[in-house]
């Protein structure tokens, strides 16, 4: 019971050492983020955040909606 144990846990620091390695020679995490895939880009696909972002942000070109004249 104990010997299984402590292979487990052995299996598990190896693991965490080795996807440790990328963040410890290059000391960053890597960017996962879509906005920094070029390729994506080039695409023209970008984050969903990005997206409504700009989507919400004000048009000034943009006509009201409203008229001065509604009689309701």
């Amino acid at each position: 019971m104990i010997e299984t144990l402590l292979i487990t846990l052995l299996i598990v620091a190896i693991c965490i050492a080795l996807l440790g390695v990328g963040v410890w020679i290059k000391g960053k995490f890597p960017n996962f983020h879509i906005d920094g895939n070029k390729a994506l880009n080039d695409q023209g696909i970008r984050c969903v955040e990005a997206q409504d972002q700009e989507a919400r942000r004000e048009n000034r070109r943009a006509v009201s909606e409203r008229s001065g004249n509604d009689n309701n």
